[in-house]
């Protein structure tokens, strides 16, 4: 009874194999990815945090991974233009503080790429996406740095911007990127401070110490109102940006020009307090809207250096692939010795 004599052939062995069964399957797994987003989708309603072991939509996670590979690309380029002045520091106290930056900003990459990886990438494929132009870095490390006030504008400005930027990204709502960013922000405003104390001394020094603090801060400016990013709010919105999706996801809680006024109204009194001009004819207090207003940015250069042609662009990626190539070797033997600890590990398991 069991042969195929006694069965029809038109008939399904079992139900596994009718399109309804088919169908239901399909159903099902629908179901539980509707359910799964549903759970996503609560969190970020109750301000919770996303942690890689939630489900989430793809889009969600393509998204972190470009915004924190950016972000970890950033701290690691950013550690050339600094890191050019460590042996001209003026002084020894300099140098050590110089020193410590630039050893936090690679500190700051580690902690980024680490939260990235908790994404599924690896950070080996990340940076081979940053050597081969597929990613990029902020664009305000494609300067410049031409004397040693630059190191102050750098650490006043840039530094600044980067904690108005980053400070509400503590509350970002992917948890190992929040996380990271408490430490982060605590090390950058040491950055800041220092590099406000820099132009400090410069301009109670000699003239051509104050003209020199003057000279950095007139090339710094804009750059770093641009840092940014472009226009995102109003008529004058760039299209396709990602900051209403980013913002919905609870990624970014405010959006690029919000940011940049911020800035704008938290820099004006330290300028007047340092004793520097900031070189923008249309700065002035708008006692109707209760900020500062403020000149236009440079779009066509901001864009331009952002494909790739500003004053440091090459150099900038030339000597990141020399460095990453020259560290090879180091790579390999904590992978060498990485494999014989965990044999070693792995003996003594047995042992026991």
């Amino acid at each position: 009874m069991y042969g195929n004599d006694f069965i029809d052939p038109d008939t399904p062995l079992n139900a596994a194999e009718t399109g309804e069964y088919a169908e239901a399957v399909e159903a099902a797994a629908a179901a539980d990815r509707t359910d799964e987003l549903a759970s996503f989708d609560q969190l970020i309603e109750a301000d919770q945090r996303i942690e890689p072991r939630d489900a989430m939509p793809d889009g969600y996670r393509r998204t972190l991974i470009r915004q924190i590979a950016q972000h970890a690309h950033s701290e690691i380029i950013g550690m050339q233009p600094e890191g050019n002045w460590i042996t001209r520091a003026p002084s020894l106290r300099r140098k050590a503080i110089l020193i410590a930056k630039v050893q936090d900003e690679a500190g700051h990459g580690l902690y980024l790429y680490s939260a990235a990886e908790t994404l599924g990438v690896d950070r080996a494929e990340l940076l081979d996406l940053l050597h081969a132009g597929k990613q990029k870095y902020s664009s305000i490390f494609n300067y410049p740095t031409l004397t040693w006030a630059d190191n102050g504008a750098i650490g006043w400005l840039v530094d600044g911007a980067a904690i108005m930027n980053q400070v509400p990204l503590c509350r970002c709502s992917f948890g190992p990127y929040s996380r990271a960013m408490i430490r982060v922000c605590k090390e950058e405003s040491f950055h800041q401070r220092q590099g406000f104390e820099i132009l400090w001394t410069l301009m109670r020094g000699t003239p051509a110490q104050q003209e020199m603090a003057q000279d950095a801060t007139n090339r710094w400016w804009w750059p770093a109102l641009a840092m940014f990013g472009p226009r995102d709010s109003g008529e004058h919105a760039v299209e396709g940006g990602h900051t209403a999706q980013s913002m919905a996801w609870g990624i970014k809680r405010f959006s690029n020009d919000d940011l940049r006024q911020k800035f704008v109204d938290m820099t004006v009194p330290q300028a007047l307090k340092l004793g520097v001009k900031l070189p923008d004819p249309e700065l002035k207090w708008n006692p109707d809207r209760g900020h500062w207003d403020f000149g236009e940015i440079d779009w066509d250069e901001f864009w331009r250096v952002i494909k790739g042609d500003g004053p440091c662009n090459a150099e900038r990626m030339s000597h990141r692939i020399r460095a990453h190539n020259e560290g090879e070797w180091v790579r390999e033997a904590a992978n060498v010795y990485a494999d014989k600890q965990a044999r070693k590990n792995s003996k003594r398991g047995h042992a026991a």
